[in-house]
This record gives C-alpha cells, structure tokens and sequence, in this order.
C-alpha cells in the first residue's frame, strides 16, 4: 500500500471516528460502482447497491442516492447492471510459486483437472510434455506435477522403472498431488547420489525395493524435499517472470486478490520482491518462509512488516509438523485404515520433528514476535503443536494469532484446546471432493473420515476459521472451495460429513473477513466498508441465492484490486 494511500485512509477513518461535520460526501470519488448487489461481509451493514473509491480505498457504500454525492465531473460511474460483487477472495493458504511452477511443467492432475488416471496415462502425459516443452530442452530435466496414486488404476505410487520408461537420458521428477512425495527416475536419483548406502533423513523416508534396499524412487516428506528444490533449474529471469505471471492470472481469474506464498524457500524470498518492484504484481503477495531454511534470524526479522510494498510483504514464517494424508504420511494416533504396502499393521505416519527439535523453532518465532503457521494434518500432529504451544505461553504475545494450517483430522476435543490456546484454524475441506471417497475407503476408515476438516465443531465454539485450495495442490477455484465447504461431496456424489456443512455466508466470511482476520488485515480488507481497501469480486450469479449444487457453476465476471479493474473489462459510463 502506498504513501497516498494510507493518508487517504487516516484521513477517512480520523473523520469517521471522530464525529466531526466534515462527511465523506465532501471527498471527490475516482470511481463509483452503481447497479450491483454488494454482499458486503459487515454484518452490521450486509448488502449495498453503489459503492465510492478514491485512491484505491472505499469512501463511501450503500445507496446510490447517498454515494452518489461523492461524485464530481471527473468521476468514472461504472453500472455493473445488477450483478452480485462480494470482497476480493484471499486464499488463506497456497504456493504462489508453486502455481506458477505448474504452469510450465507437465499436467499429471486426474479427471476433471487433468488426463492422468492411471500410470500408462502419466508416460504419456510425460512423453508429450518432453517432445513439446521448450523448458525441457533448455534446461534439460523433465518435471510433472500432480499424479494421485488414489485416482490411478492401480492404486500405487510410479516407480523409477515407470519413468526409466519414459527416459533414461534426462532426470525425471513427478510429484505427488499432495506435495509430499516425489518420485525420481534413475538418472536423477544418480545425479543427486541417492543409492543403496543413502540412509532415511529425519522426518523423511526412501522408500525401497522388495529387497528392502534398493531405492525403488518414490522419496516421501523431506527426503523429497531435500532432492526437489535442489533439482529445479535455475531458470533466467525471463522465465522466472512469466512463471510468477502465469501464477497470478490463474488466482485472478478466479477472484483472488490476496493470496499466499505458504512455504517460501530462500530463491522466492529474494525473486518475489525484485519483481514486484520491477514488473510488479496486480494482487497482494503474503509471503511465510520455510523457518528451516533460515540461520540469520535478525535478517530475516529485517523483512518483516506489516505494510505491502509494491503488492508483497513478509507476513511470518511456516513450520510443517507433518505429512500427507491421501499420500499416508500425515502423523495419526491410530493406524491407517488400509496401511501402504510394507508397513505394519500399526503404521501411523510420521513427525517431522521430535518435540525438542518442534520447540526450538517456535521458541524462535515466538521471540521474535513472528506470526508463525504450523502445517499439521494428522491428529498427533495437532496434539504437538498444542502442547508446545501451551507450553510456550510465558513468551506469547497476546494475540499471536499462531495458525494451523489444514488440521484436517482435528478430534472434538482438540478443537477447546486450540480455542484456548489462540490457535486459529486453517481447513482444507476441499479434500471432501478430491479424496473423500479415498479418506472414507483407504486413509482413516468410514468414522474418522467424516470429520475431516471438520468444521461445524469449530462454528459450534464459535471459533472462525478460514478455507483454501492449498494450490498448487488443487487449483485454486474459488467457487470449488466455496462449494466444497457448504455441499462436502465427493467424486462419487457421496456426503461426506453432513454436520460439518456450513452456510454459504459463512463459507463466503471464511474466504474474505476470516480471512484478513487469519493475516492481521482485518482492518484494511476482508469486507467491504469505508476506509478498506476496494477488493472485491463480480460474480454471474448471487451465491446466496443460487440452488447449492450449483455453487461451483457460478462464474467469475471480474476482478478489482484496489479499485483497479484486473481481470474482465466493465463498461465505463461517464
């Protein structure tokens, strides 16, 4: 947010809160937005049909008779004829850079994002990307994002030998939809010295061959991490450019103005804002680093601030405690229902930290007074970071506003503790479509499964929460996470968890004011009311009043960032 921008909103708040004669219908509006239903997401004002900006930031909503004061001979008036505009989306977690990422590597999703549904299907989908891909040839490794083992034919993860089959002359990575598993050809496992002699990393596992030595190429948690950011080539910075502008159409046209970059590694951190100053963005980056990643800690309190500047910000930093569980890596207190081949019968997942190692790295982030997301899937996970959290209350902040990202298998009595504790939840309900059926059948058993993400505990505590695509983990279509929260369906049209449904309003509030909430913006986004910024988003339909099953049909007409028109063209009429 710029320098004019902020006076403009101390100025409107300073006349608001002060009572004073001096009325917002004095200042001189840029744009006024007439002939629309606003769903506003201000509960103590709802709904409004004209809105007033200057500058960016809101100076008047409600009647067009009473916002219409604000207009002078050089203010635009735009009709957006009756159509239905709710606050910009803000994804509460993604990987900006991972989607863009996806963008210029080979599409492994499964139907209906992608035409993966079985292993044959992915050497095809490689072999086409390899022929055709100009960052194969330049760069010489060939990249496939996004298989899902529970959507193959055969219900199994690739192996070396599938991708040997593919090429044995260039490295070959595909990774998992999850994100928490990669699998290597050979070539690349020899690039990276990965052999029978390698030993499993901490938090990490290479898995093995029948002779349970040999790598067999599918590499889980941060024995895949450890391999993958060391394989992606350093593209010039041409292609770093359109990479991260491949990353920002996809969230605006699906009405995102505030995404997330959820997991920053070190590269990111120092591209990101490079060209944010010099090509700049059009929707507001809030970047968390990897906290691993990191020994210099007063440097990187350095990038901290509260204020964007050109689009972006550091906001705080990630921890992830856990795995996957659709990749059954997540850390459960019970077995899996259907354990992966080669385990026990009691396997349960895994940590990614020991309680002692999880402790030192929140002790730093609470010291430096970091807003700090914790990654936690399974419930063992959940039950860690509520312990160390309670344990690390003497150094808290009041309003730490720590966040647990996913907790997709949150227990009941899990949910008072995160309350007490400030622990705001992040869920991930759209794993009700893409894996529920595989939840219920293969990961946690018919009664865990329908309580992932669960919800309507949450709105039973009254404790917001917020939702996200995780993307590039799926895409981030709002109107799919919008839908996946209110009708919980999954592939096969089965519901999954009826209790945890939740209203469409309340859907909507988790992707806007909850939202702003979960960042500390609550008081410059998330609804839409004088002194905020103008993010909102024009739909083809009113969510609040189309047939549920129909929600994730709606469309989105246009995107506005700051009041400037970034997706879609609106008629001006002046």
């Amino acid at each position: 947010m710029n320098k004019n921008i902020l006076i403009i909103k101390i100025l409107i708040l300073l006349i608001i809160n002060s009572g004073c004669s001096l009325k917002t219908n004095n200042i001189s509006a840029d744009i006024i937005y007439t002939d629309v239903n606003f769903i506003t997401m201000n509960d103590e004002k709802p709904f409004a049909s004209s809105m007033a900006v200057k500058d960016g930031i809101i100076i008047a909503i409600g009647d067009e008779s009473e916002v219409i004061r604000n207009k002078s001979s050089s203010t635009s008036v735009i009709s957006l004829n009756n159509q239905t505009a709710i606050p910009g989306f803000i994804d509460a977690h993604s990987h900006f850079a991972g989607v863009g990422l996806q963008a210029i590597v080979a599409n492994l999703l499964p139907v209906p994002d992608g035409p993966v549904n079985s292993i044959k299907d992915l050497q095809e989908a490689m072999r086409k990307y390899i022929s055709s891909s100009v960052i194969v040839k330049k760069y010489k490794i060939a990249i496939g994002f996004n298989y899902d083992d529970s959507q193959l034919i055969e219900k199994r993860h690739p192996t070396r030998h599938d991708l040997d089959a593919i090429s044995t002359e260039i490295p070959i990575v595909v990774m998992h939809q999850s994100g928490h598993l990669g699998v290597y050809n050979t070539k690349a496992l020899e690039i990276m010295s990965i052999n029978n002699q390698s030993p499993n990393p901490s938090g990490g596992m290479i898995v093995r061959e029948s002779d349970g030595i040999t790598p067999n190429g599918v590499m889980e948690e941060n024995a895949h991490f450890m391999l993958f950011y060391k394989m992606i080539p350093q593209f010039d910075q041409n292609d770093l450019v359109a990479m991260y502008k491949a990353s920002e159409k996809v969230y605006v046209e699906n009405g995102f103005t505030t995404v997330q970059e959820g997991k920053t590694d070190l590269g990111s951190l120092e591209l990101i804002p490079k060209i944010a100053k010099s090509t700049g963005f059009k929707i507001d980056i809030i970047s968390y680093p990897d906290l691993t990643l990191f020994k210099d800690y007063d440097k990187l309190d350095e990038m901290m601030t509260s204020n964007y500047i050109n689009n972006f910000r550091v906001g705080g930093v990630k921890l992830t405690f856990d795995g996957s569980p659709q990749g059954k890596t997540a850390w459960f207190t019970e077995p899996y229902f259907k354990v992966p081949e080669g385990q026990s019968e009691n396997y349960n997942g895994y940590p990614a930290f020991s309680d002692e190692e999880a402790a030192k790295l929140l002790a730093v982030a609470y010291k430096y007074n970091w807003q700090l997301m914790v990654h936690t899937n399974g419930d063992a996970a959940i039950d860690q970071l509520i312990k160390i959290v309670d344990q690390s209350k003497d150094i808290l902040k009041d309003d730490h506003r720590t966040v647990m990202i996913h907790g997709q298998y949150t227990r009941e009595d899990q949910v008072y503790s995160l309350k007490e504790l400030g622990i705001f939840p992040a869920l991930y309900p759209m794993h009700t479509f893409y894996w529920g059926d595989w939840h219920r059948d293969s990961v946690a058993g018919p009664k865990r499964a329908i309580n992932i993400s669960p919800t309507g505990w949450f709105l039973n505590n009254q404790v917001p929460f917020t939702i996200h695509s995780d993307a590039p983990v799926t895409f981030p279509n709002s109107m799919r996470i919008l839908d996946s929260a209110v009708n919980r369906t999954t592939r096969s049209g089965k519901t999954l968890g009826k209790e945890h449904k939740i209203s469409v309003l309340n859907a909507l509030k988790s992707m806007t004011i909850w939202a702003a909430y979960q960042h500390f913006e609550e008081d410059i986004k998330g609804s839409l009311e004088v002194g905020k910024q103008a993010d909102f988003v024009v739909l083809n339909q009113n969510p609040l009043k189309v047939e549920t099953k129909f929600i994730k049909d709606i469309e989105i007409n246009s995107t506005i960032n700051n009041g400037e028109i970034i997706f879609s063209q609106l008629k001006k009429n002046k």
